[in-house]
């Protein structure tokens, strides 16, 4: 299933199990819930354990809503847009920010904030940063297809722009040299990866196959 497709039929099903304020907030603008989404969903290849404006309650009783929820890993994705003048916010408004960080935090939920601009401009560099999150965390993604190293490799090596060799992947994954060839191995046999001189019985340098990998990414 693409993209759109998913998201329509993931909202929906949000729709239909929201309530009260949560509801009010699925039905207005979701324009950086759904760029976040589009950010992760090369990643997860599923919205299966997302949940949108997911509720929390203080101690006090007051609500916060957390932008993109995974629940399985405890991970809150959230958007913020940029504020020109910072003067314009209030220093309740400044509190209340910090407050709702800390509530996450004493939820043992995984803050992850990305700007509109991130998203919009430099969605690899995003994808990267979920990718190595996901590393330090010690999980896979459920796609089934690739490894966390596999698709880190893949979208680090393809921002560098020029063949890369084995010791740039090590500094991608922070791992040693035979988990860095155990990686590209992989990827070479997923004909996502090939040498830059295959007809050489050692290569040192390698490239990545572009349309094979827009295709796994769709």
């Amino acid at each position: 299933m693409e993209f759109e497709a998913a998201y329509e039929k993931f909202l929906k099903e949000q729709r239909e199990g929201a309530e009260g304020m949560r509801l009010q907030r699925l039905s207005g603008d979701l324009t950086g819930e759904k760029k976040l989404l589009q950010i992760l969903w090369p990643i997860f290849r599923s919205f299966d354990g997302f949940r949108l404006e997911h509720e929390i309650i203080t101690p006090s009783g007051y609500k916060i809503f957390i932008d993109v929820f995974y629940e399985p890993l405890g991970l809150a994705f959230e958007c913020d847009g940029f504020v020109v003048h910072a003067e314009l916010i209030s220093r309740d408004r400044f509190d209340m920010e910090r407050m709702r960080i800390r509530r996450i935090a004493a939820c043992n939920y995984v803050y992850i904030p990305f700007s509109w601009d991130e998203l919009d401009k430099k969605p690899d560099q995003c994808r990267a940063s979920v990718y190595e999150i996901l590393g330090r965390l010690g999980q896979t993604a459920p796609s089934g297809q690739l490894t966390i190293y596999e698709r880190e490799t893949l979208l680090s090596m393809r921002m560098i722009g020029r063949p890369f060799r084995m010791g740039d992947v090590g500094a991608c994954l922070n791992r040693k040299v035979k988990t860095c060839q155990q990686v590209v191995r992989s990827l070479i046999e997923k004909k996502l990866v090939k040498p830059l001189y295959p007809d050489r019985k050692r290569n040192h340098y390698y490239v990545v196959d572009e349309l094979a990998v827009k295709r796994l990414m769709r």
